[in-house]
């Protein structure tokens, strides 16, 4: 009969073996990541438009890097700064949209920046979307 010994451990019978270690499944590893969405790198054509600091409005078209339900990470040649409220135009895919010319009209603010790494490299803009969005048909005005 096995005793317990002040500390927790067990006391051993006379005689008994030692006894070997359990052998235990290690665990996955859990990578933290602050994201709340899942990010699809889906690469489409966008027009970004604002102001930037100094009050000059602007206009660009860029390809969209990767997108989620909150966000979207692109490179901008335009300099804008953390804080910058964005206007995005979104051409979608027709085979998403059954053959017709659609677009996805967005606000947001610019939240992470990323300097461009070699010269002609575009500044890399991460923007968190706010809530409103529209579809717009390619030829429709927007309401």
């Amino acid at each position: 009969m096995k005793r317990s010994q002040p500390g927790g451990k067990k006391e051993k019978k006379a005689g008994q073996k030692k006894g070997k270690a359990k052998k235990t499944a290690s665990l996955p590893v859990i990578i933290s990541n602050r994201r709340r969405e899942w990010r699809f790198d889906l690469p489409l054509e966008a027009v970004v438009a604002g102001e930037l600091p100094q009050g000059q409005p602007f206009e660009e078209k860029t390809t969209i890097e990767n997108i989620s339900s909150g966000g979207a990470y692109f490179g901008l040649n335009s300099g804008v700064v953390i804080g910058s409220r964005l206007n995005l135009t979104i051409n979608l895919p027709e085979k998403l949209t059954e053959g017709r010319k659609m677009q996805l009209v967005l606000s947001g603010t610019a939240v992470r920046l990323e300097k461009a790494e070699k010269t002609g490299k575009k500044q890399g803009v991460a923007v968190r979307f706010s809530r409103n969005y529209k579809f717009v048909a390619v030829g429709q005005e927007e309401t």
